[in-house]
């Protein structure tokens, strides 16, 4: 399982036909940790061979930890890429809101920014190795996009964004706790019923659009201001922290496998796609509940 965003692109720690963070811990007694369930056995060896603490983490059922090493992704690796690439994200929002009043011409270079962004996103995604260049350029590109978008928010539902913002951390954080309490196990199974929503429900959007586009549903359908559109719209948050738990998973487990530290870029792309896909959802329910349509 791959995917683990909403472009649900291929981007992951998984070098062969499986995913780093659904592989099940190697049992103490068997094969050594790096020959099964570790992506980067041939990426340099086996990390834990010298660890002593590995067989115990694993008795424990812990992924194992990584011992220090040059060139293995670190935590420091994943929060400074993620800093870099949203603040990027951040300077183009306000940039863009900042010089781009709301007119047809912003609405034109906004659309033309979220496509741009689309294809290097869905270039990176189908590339098997990080390319930092691409990463911090659809984090631009977004970021002109979100500004445009949120300033249009803001012009119709004044402090929409700054709710939304909110918002995100809020889901955010709330994510974050419960995959650390263990109250959300992220198994193979969990993955692929949590796709297996994801998917349909994109698909059913994307249906939703062609009938908005046909005049079949004139009033938004599914993404109108009314109940029906918050529904969609909590569902569509919910999804995004779906996401969150397989990025959390994916960053934990490429780290406790010894993951190559460029591979933190690919950490900060799929933090990036999915807090935006949340943002955009939480700024449409702020708007739907403030009632003013």
């Amino acid at each position: 399982m791959r995917s683990s965003n909403p472009v649900f692109s291929r981007r992951g720690f998984s070098r062969d036909n499986g995913y780093a963070g659904f592989n099940a811990a190697p049992q103490a007694g068997g094969p050594a940790v790096g020959t099964q369930g570790n992506p980067y056995a041939q990426q340099g060896g086996n990390p834990y061979a010298q660890n002593p603490y590995a067989q115990q983490d694993l008795q424990n059922g812990a992924p194992p930890q990584a011992p220090a090493s040059a060139g293995r992704m670190t935590m420091d690796d994943v929060v400074l890429r993620s800093a870099m690439t949203l603040g990027t994200v951040v300077v183009g929002a306000v940039l863009a809101w900042a010089l781009l009043p709301v007119s047809s011409t912003s609405y034109g270079l906004a659309i033309g920014s979220a496509l741009v962004a689309f294809v290097l996103a869905m270039v990176q995604s189908f590339k098997r190795k990080a390319t930092p260049a691409l990463i911090i350029g659809y984090a631009a590109f977004e970021g002109v996009f979100l500004g445009v978008l949120s300033e249009m928010y803001n012009s119709q539902w004044s402090g929409a964004p700054f709710q939304a913002v909110l918002g995100t951390m809020a889901v955010t954080g709330a994510t974050l706790l419960v995959y650390k309490a263990g109250w959300i196990r992220v198994t193979a199974r969990y993955a692929r019923i949590g796709m297996t929503i994801a998917i349909a429900f994109v698909v059913v959007l994307a249906v939703n659009l062609l009938l908005v586009a046909f005049g079949v549903a004139p009033d938004g359908g599914l993404r109108s201001n009314g109940p029906l559109g918050a529904i969609v719209g909590i569902l569509a948050i919910l999804i995004g922290a779906f996401f969150l738990t397989l990025d959390f998973k994916q960053i934990e487990d490429g780290i406790a496998y010894g993951a190559p530290k460029d591979e933190a870029w690919l950490a900060a792309f799929g933090l990036t796609l999915t807090l935006v896909w949340i943002y955009v959802e939480m700024l449409r329910l702020v708007a739907i509940f403030s009632g003013d349509d």
